[in-house]
């Protein structure tokens, strides 16, 4: 079948992790190594829960403040540090390109998530002005690579999953989109992944 949709991950892929990090500034002010910043944040959701709405961003950030020591304050700074790390850079070459296959093939994101991702991402980049479907793992109980939530995109998308590409940093989701007939890149830069989603678009 033609391909009828394109897909997008959003961390690592439509966007960038930002070149200032969070860990090197939040050890400096706590006086902490890396090392112990690490070991205090391990057990805050070892089992990452909060990618299929395990815990709520409120209860995250009582997580983050008690692993830390930190007051209400310096609560509400580092969760907005750890939203400037989450959502990162645009990359704009990339976004202007997922654009344009709109109107031509129905356009989509399907992203690992934590609660409060959507009003973040939205209120910096605006993608639910620029795709027809985004699936928040968090809000959808689901994540990659399960089969399931690859499924559900296909099903909003309203394609079978011959007629998708999803594009994904990740080596597991590629692979598992790519088992369930979905046409699976792995991103690697941007270049070549409009190279290989334009070949696979092709008429």
């Amino acid at each position: 079948m033609a391909v009828q949709a394109v897909a997008f991950d959003i961390g690592g892929v439509l966007t960038r992790p930002p070149t200032d990090q969070i860990t090197g500034r939040w050890t400096q002010r706590l006086g902490m190594s890396e090392a112990d910043f690490a070991a205090a944040l391990a057990p805050v959701d070892p089992e990452l829960r909060h990618l299929t709405g395990g815990f709520t961003e409120a209860q995250m950030r009582h997580r983050y403040a008690t692993a830390l020591g930190l007051s209400d304050a310096q609560a509400d700074e580092f969760m907005a540090d750890v939203w400037d790390w989450y959502c990162g850079e645009l990359d704009d070459e990339l976004a202007r390109y997922a654009s344009s296959l709109r109107g031509q093939y129905r356009t989509g994101i399907l992203t690992n998530s934590g609660d409060g991702a959507r009003r973040e991402q939205q209120a910096r980049y605006g993608f639910q002005e620029l795709f027809d479907v985004i699936i928040y793992s968090h809000e959808v109980g689901l994540a990659k690579p399960d089969p399931q939530v690859f499924a559900l995109l296909c099903t909003r998308l309203n394609v079978t999953p011959d007629e998708l590409v999803f594009l994904d940093d990740g080596p597991a989701n590629v692979e598992a989109a790519c088992q369930l007939g979905i046409h699976g890149v792995l991103h690697r830069n941007t270049p070549e992944s409009i190279e290989a989603i334009s070949a696979l678009t092709a008429p």
